[in-house]
């Protein structure tokens, strides 16, 4: 290939300009279209807010999700996951010929009474949306309306996945979905979590993991029962239950490396009943691991299960351990999260857009980016003045109605940039 001649150089430059300048004016019309849209998107996520639905039992969110997507123009290619009503798989295809996004919102509830004072609050004793998934699910129709009204300069096809279950652990929603091939002809998928420990108005972002993997155990120590003052005729199995609380522990700060971040928590313990003078005959214990680094992951399940085997054997007890791998560790391919990041920096502004720490926290998210690169990042909805700052699972959870125009624009805007190519990090 010839060397470009500065003249050469300057049309080249000219042509990137030009196209930069095209860029920022298609993102600015997303950002619009997406403010035009806010009153409905809100109107959105207070109906799902006031009639939430509980994982594998979100049928008629799927529902009303249906009706505004063909509304919208879009095909849907499937309801229903899992053998149930919940969940929707559609497409919206481009003006142009191209590739396929996926862009991912949750739609499950969780099972809390709601303590919020507001006109759409939960209609539904002891389920509310305490995690902002009523938001998800209205930001990314909010999305499909706009990539809708920009449909002729899109090119290739945006795939709408509306996810059930993203909270009922090993009955994942998300696996269920791309069992049943939701991903399939998938080039690359993106999802956004609303975040009230951050202001309105932020993005956090990382590239690589970003969210833990999560494991659960389940374990019975098996002694013998007796009196309480005669504890050498019993096998007592609270001495294993508190030795092995203690142990546990010794696991990440002695066979993990300083440099990886890793958990080992003990929830339950129960042992006997309320007689104060009985040496019970079994203990239940159950608990927590979360890792980052797969290599990590398999370490700690291997030395978990050799240290109950051992003081089990040593305190003369038997056990059964249910040893369980929920979800995998989310991980964020780099070159689709720098496009993110780019698309977040254009809408927000880049003194908005920060890399987050890593989150001990799980997501089944996870799953769909082990079939294809993805980004999962979070949109700020933090607000001590109207109160939308408290914890995730809280009773008086709430979003920031505010974030909602925003989140629609950044789903929109990533589809869009990965469909073209055009905004890279």
């Amino acid at each position: 290939m010839p060397e470009l001649t500065s003249s050469d150089s300057f049309i080249v430059e000219v042509k990137e300009s030009k196209r930069q300048k095209e860029v920022g004016i298609l993102l600015e019309k997303i950002r619009k279209l997406a403010t035009s849209n806010a009153e409905e998107v809100v109107a959105l996520r207070h109906h799902f807010h006031t009639f939430p639905e509980r994982s594998w039992e979100e049928v008629e969110t799927s529902k009303k999700v249906v009706d505004v997507l063909k509304g919208l123009g879009c095909t849907i290619l499937k309801t229903g996951f899992g053998g149930t009503e919940s969940g929707v798989v559609a497409e919206l295809k481009g003006g142009k010929p191209g590739g396929c996004v996926a862009l991912r919102a949750d739609m499950d509830a969780l099972p809390l009474q709601e303590e919020n004072a507001v006109p759409y609050a939960s209609q539904t004793p002891c389920v509310m949306h305490a995690c902002g998934h009523d938001a998800h699910t209205a930001m990314l129709l909010g999305a499909a309306k706009i990539l809708a009204e920009i449909r002729d300069e899109l090119p290739g096809t945006v795939r709408f996945l509306f996810q059930p279950a993203e909270e009922s652990g090993l009955r994942s929603g998300a696996k269920a979905m791309l069992d049943e091939g939701a991903l399939d002809g998938v080039d690359s998928i993106g999802g956004l979590h609303v975040w009230s420990l951050a202001p309105t108005g932020t993005v956090l972002y990382r590239s690589g993991p970003v969210m833990a993997a999560a494991d659960a155990w389940y374990l019975t120590i098996k002694g013998k029962g007796g009196h309480g003052s005669s504890p050498e005729n019993a096998v007592d199995p609270t001495i294993t239950a508190a030795n092995l609380v203690l142990n546990l522990q010794a696991i990440v700060g002695r066979e993990v490396s300083a440099r990886e971040t890793a958990v080992v928590s003990t929830g339950v313990v129960k042992a006997g009943e309320t007689v104060f003078n009985i040496i019970p005959d079994s203990v239940t214990m159950n608990g927590t691991v979360r890792t980052f680094n797969p290599a990590v992951q398999d370490t700690l399940e291997a030395a978990i299960r050799r240290v109950i085997a051992g003081l089990c054997a040593a305190g003369r007890c038997e056990f059964e351990l249910d040893y369980r791998r929920n979800l995998p560790a989310t991980i964020n391919d780099h070159a689709v999260t720098m496009t993110a990041k780019s698309v977040c920096e254009a809408m927000m502004g880049a003194e908005n857009v920060k890399e987050t720490e890593l989150i001990m926290g799980s997501e089944d998210f996870s799953y769909f980016e082990r079939k294809v690169p993805g980004t999962f990042f979070f949109l700020g909805t933090g607000n001590p003045e109207k109160g939308t700052n408290n914890p995730h699972h809280h009773p008086k959870f709430n979003v920031d109605d505010d974030a909602l125009p925003a989140g629609a624009a950044l789903l929109a805007g990533f589809a869009w940039a990965r469909l073209t190519g055009e905004v890279r990090g």
